[in-house]
């Protein structure tokens, strides 16, 4: 199976990419989701991520089948 990949605002537009299914296999970790889809760019500090819909951090896990989002941190005034 797969674990569902979904960017949002300014990160979807920076990386050029809306969504993305990834092999769930070698996959731990929330950082390892974007490791694979960005094995190039770290993960920026403003970053925020949630699984299943529910906030998480970096080094929360994932498995087969979940939905890891990353989006920007938003301010308001």
């Amino acid at each position: 199976m797969s674990i569902h990949v979904r960017f949002f605002a300014s990160l979807r537009e920076q990386l050029g990419v809306r969504e993305q299914c990834l092999e769930a296999e070698g996959i731990e970790t929330v950082e390892d989701v974007w490791k694979r889809v960005n094995p190039k760019l770290s993960l920026p500090e403003h970053v925020l991520t949630a699984v299943n819909m529910d906030y998480a951090d970096v080094n929360s896990l994932v498995k087969d089948g979940d939905e890891v989002a990353f989006f920007p941190r938003v301010t308001g005034g």
